[in-house]
């Protein structure tokens, strides 16, 4: 008899970190900076992931969608930074709803 497949199953969201082609699976509502550091990737995070020095900043090149929604806090930081905010996500405000690739910036 076939197997059927089992829709019960939840799907991890996937990051891939292009700057060293490995893609890790992270439970839902993960930060991008949480789920970095779990796997032994490096990310700046000069001020211990409250937000506010920047240096945690990614650029997301796909799943802009899959991220939560930027606060206006991020946003105004990323601008100071000369940032492209639509491009860049702080890594331990960003949260991970589904997929998606970034580059950390060296």
């Amino acid at each position: 008899m076939p197997l059927k497949p089992n829709r019960n199953v939840v799907r991890m969201p996937k990051i891939h970190f292009r700057n060293n082609d490995r893609k890790i699976e992270v439970d839902e509502g993960t930060s991008i900076l949480e789920a970095a550091l779990d796997h032994d990737i490096d990310i700046d995070n000069d001020c211990g992931a409250n937000g506010v020095c920047g240096t945690c900043q990614v650029h997301i090149e796909e799943g802009h969608e899959n991220l939560s929604a930027m606060t206006d806090e991020e946003r105004e930081l990323l601008e100071m930074t000369d940032s492209i905010p639509n491009k860049s996500r702080l890594a331990c405000q960003a949260r991970v709803v589904g997929n998606i690739t970034l580059t950390i910036p060296e």
